[in-house]
């Protein structure tokens, strides 16, 4: 059950139509802020069961949020690479301040522990403080980079235990 009254979350594909037009939207964002799109290389089986899973957040049954996770065996944290790397979290401008990136993100920790993860980790950029308030506030722990961002100056990458 969700905290935020009308958010659900919904298990969907990469290519689903609502994936994808909030995927592009937070492209759009990524432009905005850095200059450009992220440019991680990401297939859909990346988010399919058992390697990870994409959500949808629905407010009212619109589409408002995204969120992914997929498994990451080449990071370690805590002595483990029982590991799962956030994606694509995103909420549309109109419907931020109401914590349903909280909620997604509890979702994500929730739903990649079920799925064997121990650790879950991230990137995100500096120009993206209220994400880094997010993370940081939720208990995750900055760490040396990883991934395809691991040397970029803008880059900042954190691990949380789940469990």
């Amino acid at each position: 059950m969700c905290p935020v009254p009308g958010f659900e979350v919904v298990r969907r594909s990469f290519t689903h139509p609502d994936s994808q037009r909030l995927v592009e939207e937070v492209q759009q964002e990524y432009v905005v802020r850095y200059g450009g799109p992220d440019l991680t290389p990401l297939d859909a089986s990346y988010f399919e069961p058992p390697l990870g899973s994409f959500f949808v957040g629905y407010l009212d049954g619109e589409p408002v949020a995204t969120g992914a996770w997929r498994r990451r065996t080449d990071v370690a944290y805590a002595g483990t690479t029982a590991t799962a790397e956030i994606k694509r979290m995103y909420v549309v401008a109109g419907a931020r301040g109401r914590g349903l990136a909280r909620a997604m993100l509890a979702h994500l920790e929730r739903t990649a522990h079920e799925g064997g993860a121990e650790v879950m980790v991230l990137e995100t950029g500096e120009k993206q403080p209220e994400a880094i308030a997010l993370y940081e506030s939720s208990g995750y722990r900055q760490v040396p980079g990883f991934g395809f961002y691991a040397d970029a100056p803008l880059s900042r990458c954190y691990a949380r235990l789940l469990g």
